[in-house]
C-alpha cells in the first residue's frame, strides 16, 4: 500500500458527482444535505483545510457546484467520545428556556476533544441543563460560540435550536456586542485603535492561526482602546466586530503587543507565573431570541487577572 492510499484508509473518503439538482448549490450546503452527522461549520473546516477537492482543486466554501463536476471528501478519522454529565460548579450568570449565560474560569475547555474528554463546559451543562441546542452536534450541545481554554469570561448557550440559530444569526450580523479586557506587554502610545487584518490557519502550525491573506483567510476587526499604563505593560479594552479563532490573541501578537501569559503568541519566557493568557471576556451584549429584548451582562475579573494588576500597579509606583 502506498502512502496516499495509507492516508486514505485513516480517513472516511467520500466521492460524489453533481448532478442537474445540485448545479448551483453552494458546496457546504450540498456537504450538509449529502453527510448526515456533521455539522455546517465541520464541513466548511474542511473545505477551508484543502480536504474538500471539487474536481481536484480546493475551492472555497461558498463555491457554486456545476454538473458533472466530481467532489472528493476527505473527514479525518476521529476518537468515539462519550458524553456524560458532570457535577461540575458553573457560574451561571442568568438563565431562562432560551438560553443561558456562563461566566467560564479559566483553564476550562469549552467542548470534549481527543484529549479532553471531560471535565468541560459542555459536560457541566448536560448536568445542569434540561435541555440544550444540537445544531453543532452531538459533542457540541448547546454551544454558539466558545473562548479558548485560558481565557475566561462570559459566553452564551443555547438551549434549543429555534435559539441557537437567533444567536448565531447575531454573530453573523455582528450584532453581538463582546468586549474584552487584556493586559499586553509593552507600551501602547494610541489611546485606542483599530487592528483589520485577515487571519487564516497558520501554514506550518494548524494549531495556530496567523495574519495572512490569500485563499482561506477571513476578514478579522478588532477594535481596542486603553485604560491603563504600566510602563512595559498595557491594560486594555478590546472589542470583537468579527470572531475569529484566537482573534484578540493574534491581533496582538501582530502589533507586537502579545498578551500576557500567551505562550502560543507571545515570548516563551514570561515574567509572571500564569496558567494561560490574561484575556477576559467581561461583557456581553445580545438581543433575547424570543423577546427580542437587548439584554447585557457583566462578569468581574477573576483573582488571576486582579492580582496581575495590583503587581503591575506596584511595579509602576
Amino acid at each position: 500500500m502506498n502512502l496516499s492510499n495509507l492516508e486514505r484508509s485513516m480517513e472516511d473518503y467520500r466521492e460524489f458527482h453533481i448532478k442537474d439538482l445540485h448545479s448551483g448549490e453552494r458546496l457546504d450546503i450540498f456537504l450538509t444535505e449529502k453527510i448526515p452527522g456533521k455539522s455546517r461549520s465541520f464541513l466548511q473546516g474542511l473545505i477551508r483545510e484543502g480536504k474538500v477537492r471539487v474536481d481536484g482543486k480546493k475551492v472555497k466554501p461558498n463555491y457554486r457546484l456545476k454538473y458533472g463536476q466530481r467532489v472528493d471528501v476527505s473527514i479525518p478519522a476521529s476518537t468515539q467520545i462519550s458524553l456524560e454529565p458532570e457535577n461540575i460548579d458553573l457560574d451561571i450568570v442568568y438563565q431562562d428556556d432560551d438560553i443561558a449565560i456562563i461566566n467560564k474560569p479559566q483553564g476550562m475547555v469549552v467542548h470534549p476533544a481527543p484529549g479532553n474528554c471531560s471535565g468541560t463546559l459542555v459536560n457541566a451543562l448536560l448536568y445542569h441543563c434540561d435541555q440544550l441546542s444540537d445544531i453543532n452536534g452531538e459533542i457540541r450541545p448547546g454551544i454558539v460560540h466558545r473562548l479558548d481554554k485560558d481565557t475566561s469570561g462570559l459566553l452564551m448557550v443555547a438551549k434549543n435550536n429555534k435559539a441557537h440559530c437567533h444567536l448565531a444569526h447575531q454573530i453573523a450580523e455582528r450584532t453581538v456586542n463582546r468586549i474584552y479586557w487584556a493586559i499586553v506587554e509593552n507600551n501602547i502610545k494610541e489611546d485606542e485603535g483599530t487592528i483589520d487584518a485577515p487571519i487564516k490557519r497558520h501554514p506550518i502550525n494548524r494549531k495556530k492561526m496567523a495574519v495572512l491573506s490569500g485563499a482561506g483567510s477571513r476578514k478579522a476587526t478588532t477594535h481596542f482602546r486603553v485604560l491603563e499604563r504600566f510602563g512595559e505593560f498595557t491594560l486594555l479594552e478590546a472589542r470583537l466586530e468579527t470572531g475569529r479563532t484566537h482573534q484578540i490573541r493574534v491581533h496582538m501578537s501582530y502589533i507586537q503587543h502579545p498578551i500576557v501569559g500567551d505562550m502560543t503568541y507571545g515570548s516563551r519566557k514570561q515574567k509572571f507565573n500564569l496558567k494561560g493568557q490574561a484575556l477576559h471576556s467581561i461583557r456581553l451584549g445580545l438581543k433575547h431570541p424570543t423577546t427580542n429584548e437587548f439584554m447585557e451582562f457583566e462578569a468581574p475579573l477573576p483573582k488571576y487577572f486582579t492580582e496581575l494588576l495590583n503587581k503591575l500597579r506596584n511595579i509602576s509606583k
